[in-house]
């Protein structure tokens, strides 16, 4: 599971509470130009079970990303992020592969992501879809985000879309599941 990054060998591993530090610093690397939504030092220690961290032989943390879920139909992999000084050295890479493998350690049958680099996913066999194609994503966080009329996110999955929805549009779950194109 090592990897060269810039001469250091880097590893993925489960995040926990005391790296929070460390993946709030690296994604507020990311937020001031909008690259990537803001998450409060709460939120993170609230969801640190989603996220995994890539470290380098040092012990620092280079880098950090989440897979949520929403169900076996969805997960969607959300704040990528690699410190500036660890770029070009596959901790990126890393991230995604150590995402993938948790999503496939679930039995999640899609996997998706909003992004501004489609063509760095594509390598790992994500496709371009509508936004519209991952309702749960769009009722859970696209609503209540401040760039949800001037979106510049490509929208991508890995695997087969959902066929049904778990989520309403104001948010709330939904009493049963609701079939797409029905």
């Amino acid at each position: 599971m090592n990897v060269e990054c810039k001469s250091r060998t880097i590893h993925a591993r489960a995040a926990r509470l005391h790296d929070v530090d460390a993946i709030f610093r690296i994604i507020n690397l990311y937020t001031e130009d909008n690259t990537l939504l803001p998450r409060s030092y709460s939120e993170l220690c609230e969801n640190v079970r989603d996220f995994v961290v890539v470290e380098a032989e040092s012990r620092q943390i280079v880098g950090c990303g989440a897979l949520h879920l929403y169900g076996m139909h969805l997960a969607e992999i959300r704040s990528i992020a690699v410190d500036p000084f660890a770029q070009g050295g596959g901790a990126g890479d890393r991230l995604v592969r150590a995402l993938l493998a948790e999503a496939e350690r679930h039995d999640v049958s899609c996997v998706c992501l909003f992004t501004r680099i489609p063509g760095f996913f594509a390598r790992f066999d994500f496709q371009i879809a509508a936004k519209e194609d991952i309702p749960d994503k769009l009722y859970k966080d696209c609503q209540r985000c401040a760039r949800r009329f001037a979106c510049d996110e490509t929208a991508m999955y890995r695997g087969e879309l959902p066929r049904f929805a778990i989520l309403a549009p104001n948010g709330a779950l939904v009493p049963r599941l609701v079939e797409l194109g029905a």
